[in-house]
């Protein structure tokens, strides 16, 4: 199978540099978007939050702590998003293709999650494009970001492949999901710190392996401060073995997707 994958390499790479370039056919702004999007964001949560609610963070008194917290855990929270909803339903998508044209059929969610790789480097450009306004500049610990991505897209690669099969089997899959992430992303860390969730609930960030993730974000870009090994086991061994477990998954139903699409 990894063998096919790779005679598939050139198919694979085209196929990013076609969805790239089809996101901004006829767009008169093209990338600026990559910089409006999250600058829209993080000025709406600010004024929300920072200004009407008084929500301040705790170790900084910087006027451009939170928009900076918050663009860090969205774009930790926006790869994983991507890679995760856009994988869960690419195999019923990509069905007339999968019917006509005999390849690979994993190249799908791969192509996927190069797409969004790609989106997310563009993003961390135009948050550094951001931060520079802001005047502020990440420290050493910037260093550490690419462990992030790559767990979150492990994560995200892993669980999407998986529920991607199952989505083709039974369609109520994406409408639940829809719903669980719903809840997953307000159960992070991104629009608040995680010291003012309540104790009764503080247990459920041990179970949240984006919780430490977002926190490496957040710390990197804003705290410039290292993570513990201890803090990234989980999400390591979670990215592991969902993505072990995707590819056996996925070899064994393969000849059946077909079929049932």
């Amino acid at each position: 199978m990894f063998g096919s994958l790779w005679q598939y390499r050139h198919f694979i790479m085209s196929s990013i540099r076609g969805e790239l370039k089809g996101r901004f056919v006829r767009s008169r702004l093209g990338g600026l978007w990559f910089l409006l999007h999250p600058l829209a964001q993080a000025l709406i949560f600010s004024i929300v939050l920072s200004e009407v609610l008084k929500a301040r963070l705790p170790d900084t008194d910087s006027p451009a702590a939170y928009p900076i917290y918050l663009l860090s855990g969205m774009a930790a929270w926006s790869l994983f998003y991507e890679i995760l909803t856009r994988s869960m339903t690419v195999f019923i998508e990509q069905a007339p293709v999968m019917k006509k044209i005999a390849f690979p059929r994993l190249c799908l969610p791969i192509i996927v999650g190069g797409t969004a790789l790609i989106n997310h480097l563009l993003l961390l450009v135009a948050i550094f494009v951001i931060f520079i306004f802001l005047g502020h500049m990440p420290g050493r610990a910037l260093i550490l970001l690419p462990i992030g991505i790559v767990l979150i897209a492990a994560i995200g690669f892993g669980l999407g492949v998986i529920l991607g099969v199952v989505n083709v089997f039974v369609r109520d899959v994406a409408q639940v999901m829809i719903i669980v992430l719903q809840l997953w992303y307000w159960l992070t860390p991104i629009v608040y710190p995680a010291n003012v969730l309540p104790e009764q609930y503080a247990f459920l960030l041990n179970l949240n392996p984006l919780a430490p993730l977002t926190a490496l974000y957040q710390d990197a870009l804003l705290f410039d401060r290292w993570p513990s090994a201890e803090s990234l086991a989980m999400p390591a061994a979670l990215g592991l073995v969902s993505m072990a477990f995707a590819i056996v998954f996925f070899r064994r139903a393969s000849p059946e997707l077909i079929d049932v699409l």
